[in-house]
């Protein structure tokens, strides 16, 4: 096993809906929401933490193989691989290439070698900052929602979400090891089709109402073109 190639992958990612990602804070302020989003803690600009990313790309890859109904919902670990055969089985050797098992997992985690992506935390960029520094807009919005009550027809629990406004433009970029040459190619498919999922979802919290729809521009046109022509479900969903 031989580090042979590092692929940076950027590109920029825009908001199509407004984004909440929590920073995890349950103190409530005077004047301030009751669901704060995650900010940088020097610049209080809202960012997105790779994590976030690669968690819900993972999550994605898993659900469309089929493999969760294996594991109760957990995540797919390289114990799996001793049950599988055929195509189940290099799906599963895929994803946990890209995204790691648990070392508890021994020597077949060896094999498989280390988690090929890198995701970076994604900052606001530089040109959607000047342009609402000229603007005089914000950096985040406040969505107020609440409850119908059935018989009444009334509003009732309001609750106050932050949120990043639609349009809002973060950089992207993630890495991807090359250990073997003939694994570059399937990797950065699974890669690309997990980006594509995710596309179609949506990304952080409320995802069924509305919130965490996000577009990817690749700054690599090759891998642009490929991105669009993915067809997510010809092969019945299979990588």
């Amino acid at each position: 096993m031989q580090l042979l190639n590092i692929l940076n992958i950027k590109g920029t990612i825009t908001l199509k809906s407004g984004l909440h990602i929590g920073a995890g804070d349950v103190e409530m302020h005077i004047g301030g929401t009751d669901n704060p989003i995650i900010k940088h803690p020097n610049t209080q600009e809202p960012y997105i933490p790779g994590s976030s990313i690669k968690g819900k790309v993972r999550s994605l890859l898993e659900l469309k193989s089929g493999l969760v109904v294996k594991t109760d919902g957990n995540p797919l670990s390289a114990r799996l691989l001793k049950g599988l055969k055929g195509e189940e089985r290099q799906e599963c050797e895929t994803i946990l290439k890209l995204f790691g098992s648990s070392g508890a997992d021994g020597e077949a985690v060896a094999e498989l070698g280390p988690s090929r992506v890198s995701f970076a935390d994604c900052p606001i960029t530089k040109n959607w900052q000047e342009k609402v520094r000229q603007s005089r807009w914000s950096l985040t919005e406040v969505k107020s929602e609440n409850s119908i009550n059935r018989i009444k027809g009334t509003a009732e629990n309001p609750r106050f979400t932050e949120r990043v406004p639609s349009d809002t433009e973060f950089a992207f970029s993630v890495c991807l090891k090359v250990l073997k040459p003939e694994e570059e190619q399937p990797l950065l498919e699974a890669l690309l089709q997990g980006l594509k999922l995710l596309e179609l979802d949506a990304l952080g919290g409320s995802g069924s109402r509305g919130y965490g729809k996000v577009q990817f521009r690749f700054e690599d046109e090759s891998i642009q073109k490929r991105f669009e022509s993915i067809d997510l479900f010809s092969r019945g969903g299979k990588l």
